[in-house]
């Protein structure tokens, strides 16, 4: 049987947020696209099928706060010039979207905080792959499911051609130029461990189980310049019933500012009201993976139930801490210990759990900063957390032409999303900022690989 030789313009790796972005984007300039994706249709868009938002800078939300924002959050592990092109593009960006069909609704309420900051699609993510890929069958733009990228050949630092599987069969696929927006490596367990340790058989992978890195191997091995560090990565706490792989933004737990947090031994270990929940919640990931087991338990009562987006999985309740101590599997006389000593250090104050408020603890450590209440209105509540990857941030260096680095001037490799975020993201997170970055990186790779195949 003679091997299929796919033709293109631009070829797309990955089939996401960032890879449609590129492929409309180099649709526009008058490109033949070809879309390469890893998974089957019903599970195409990677990890942006699981979304509800971007980050997107207004009139309200400005330019320097937008940026103040990231830099506290990465405490200034960021590359300016990409951060500010990112920022200054989001707005631009949003009015894209919907000339190809996104549609966006008002903020969801809870505990988000991001009526003011971030734009919300309507139907979320799946909803937004869905208009993407309607968009790009109508434009021409041709999508291979199950395609699945096994190597690249480069030469002189330009790419000139690849080999796929297609349904399990061999191919070749040709274009003048390649944009990579294949995500990062948080689906391979293998390198996780290589990264963590066996600590890393104890994480859950919120997102699509196709992100395996292998393109970012690829590129890397072929003298591509590597940024971030693999140990960083978007890691939330999600609920420790989740699925392994694939469980979404459902399993996300948002109580944790509104109680504290403890270990398998009982102990608090964090402050769990340092700051406004869109620009703390993806460092407790890191925080329980940093614990005994990987494990730790959210303990709330009932004043804040309803506060919060709740978990796909029902809280554990009891009428007592001591019997929510034992349903958990926690030392009773400790957690009991706990509580009353986190309740005894609470201060007076205002609660409101929309904004910064004056409720903190005096004299024990960790303090809580924030939303400190008495935790002794029954009944009590507690979720088992785990930490849940989104994504990893060790990717691909780029420039403001989302061009590779490593090879000099003029190649026609580009990245786009999480494969290349490292380079704004050194570490921490705010909400809906990886669908940014995606979407301003998936345009601009799109518009320079189609001027690079001479369009």
């Amino acid at each position: 049987m003679e091997q299929q030789i796919i033709e293109t313009d631009v070829a797309v790796v990955g089939g996401g947020n960032a890879g449609l972005c590129a492929a409309l984007t180099a649709r526009e300039s008058g490109a033949s696209v070809t879309v390469l994706e890893c998974a089957p249709v019903e599970y195409r868009g990677g990890n942006s099928r699981h979304t509800r938002n971007l980050r997107c800078m207004t009139d309200a939300y400005t330019e320097s706060e937008y940026f103040d924002d990231l830099q506290r959050v990465t405490e200034g592990q960021t590359t300016d010039a990409l951060a500010a092109l990112v920022i200054r593009d989001s707005l631009r960006t949003t009015k894209w979207m919907k000339a190809y069909g996104v549609r966006f609704q008002p903020p969801l309420g809870g505990t988000l905080h991001l009526g003011r900051t971030n734009a919300f699609f309507l139907g979320g993510g799946k909803a937004l792959m869905n208009a993407y890929y309607a968009a790009a069958q109508n434009r021409g733009i041709r999508i291979l499911y199950n395609a699945e990228v096994t190597d690249l050949h480069l030469d002189d630092g330009k790419f000139k051609s690849g080999r796929i599987l297609v349904n399990g069969q061999p191919a070749e696929f040709r274009a003048k130029a390649l944009v990579a927006a294949a995500g990062g490596f948080e689906a391979n367990l293998e390198w996780l461990e290589q990264v963590w340790g066996e600590a890393a058989r104890n994480f859950i992978v919120r997102g699509t189980p196709y992100n395996k890195g292998t393109v970012l191997k690829l590129l890397l091995d072929h003298g591509v310049e590597s940024v971030g560090d693999p140990r960083q990565c978007h890691a939330v706490a999600i609920d420790g019933r989740a699925p392994k792989f694939d469980g979404g933004i459902v399993t996300r737990l948002d109580c944790v500012p509104l109680g504290i947090v403890v270990n398998k031994q009982g102990d608090r270990f964090y402050d769990e009201g340092e700051d406004l929940w869109p620009k703390r919640y993806a460092i407790w990931g890191r925080l329980v993976a940093q614990q005994p087991d990987q494990i730790a338990y959210s303990i709330i009562d009932s004043k804040v139930m309803g506060r919060f987006m709740p978990s796909v999985f029902p809280p554990i309740r009891s009428a007592t801490v001591q019997e929510l101590a034992a349903a958990l599997g926690l030392p009773v006389q400790k957690l009991e210990a706990t509580v009353c000593k986190f309740n005894q250090a609470v201060r007076p104050g205002s609660f409101d759990h929309q904004i910064l408020d004056d409720c903190r603890t005096d004299g024990i450590s960790p303090r809580k900063s924030h939303w400190a209440q008495a935790i002794d209105r029954p009944p009590f509540y507690g979720y088992p957390l785990r930490p849940g990857i989104t994504f990893t941030y060790l990717g691909v260096k780029v420039n403001e032409r989302a061009e590779v680095q490593g090879f000099g001037s003029g190649t026609n490799i580009f990245a786009a999303g999480e494969i290349m975020a490292g380079n704004i993201l050194g570490k921490g997170y705010l909400a809906g900022l990886g669908m940014t970055i995606g979407a301003v990186f998936g345009r601009i790779a799109g518009r320079e690989a189609a001027r690079a195949a001479g369009y």
